[in-house]
């Protein structure tokens, strides 16, 4: 009689399929203790072939006896390696990470820009604090670029920076230079059609190469008609020639045989 899923048992892991379902409900019924860890450890080593992505895994064994105890809803008693695990353990939600309430001050910067501005307001060497403020100035050409690509211009930074921090930090400009590729398609078709020139070069050296080399067959072509006008058969091929004559002689020969 052909079984549907309706009237089956609910499958508590599907990632192992029906059959080990089977197994493991039949191992729950086994009396013998001693046989029904022997069986225990069979299915475990099915689990593991079934699903060999696990033993990638570290201490992959302890995963698959916690699956083991999970499938039997905790009921298995067995002398497993591993103590059997509790449901509160095994579905035990999650802590709920702290989201960040405070506000982003500059939001086309983004939030890492004002940890930066603070280290270099109150930073004492003025070496280091003009380091960080030349930095700091790099660091937003390269935001602004993110929202518009278009060459960035010093003072636009310097103005800002200095509004930001009110005149605290000072950028210099004449520093690093942020430019951005406003067509990357068109830089690509050119090298790919630079490649296909260099394609096209070597496949024309290629055939040139052929030609000669056919040329050297046709040099060696006209030394074997030398040699056959030399021979004095002026035929393509005396040797061919002669066996033609010798068989032709052959044949009137015998037939002049046959008519005496």
């Amino acid at each position: 009689m052909m079984e549907y899923n309706t009237t089956r048992s609910r499958m508590l892991m599907p990632e192992y399929g029906r059959n080990v379902q089977k197994m493991v409900e039949y191992l729950v019924t086994v009396d013998d203790r001693e046989k029904r860890l022997k069986q225990a450890e069979i299915i475990i080593e099915l689990m593991g072939t079934l699903n060999p992505h696990l033993k990638t895994i570290e201490d992959y064994k302890h995963k698959l006896w916690d699956h083991l105890f999970q499938m039997t809803e905790f009921q298995l008693d067995v002398d497993a390696p591993y103590p059997c695990p509790t449901p509160e353990m095994i579905f035990k939600k999650p802590e709920v990470l702290p989201y960040p309430q405070n506000s982003i001050k500059h939001r086309h910067l983004g939030r890492n820009i004002q940890g930066l501005l603070d280290k270099a307001v109150n930073e004492p060497d003025n070496e280091k604090r003009h380091g960080l403020t030349q930095a700091i100035g790099y660091y937003m050409k390269l935001a602004y670029g993110n929202w518009h690509k278009e060459p960035v211009h010093d003072d636009m930074i310097k103005n800002e920076l200095a509004e930001i921090t009110g005149g605290k930090l000072k950028y210099e400009t004449g520093g690093y230079r942020v430019t951005f590729d406003t067509n990357p398609a068109s830089n690509n078709n050119n090298s790919n059609n630079r490649n296909f020139k260099q394609r096209n070069n070597n496949n024309n050296n290629n055939n040139r190469n052929f030609k000669g080399n056919q040329g050297g067959q046709g040099g060696n072509q006209r030394n074997n008609n030398n040699f056959r006008d030399r021979d004095g058969s002026g035929s393509g091929n005396s040797f061919g020639n002669n066996n033609f004559n010798k068989n032709r002689k052959f044949k009137n020969n015998n037939n002049k045989n046959k008519q005496g």
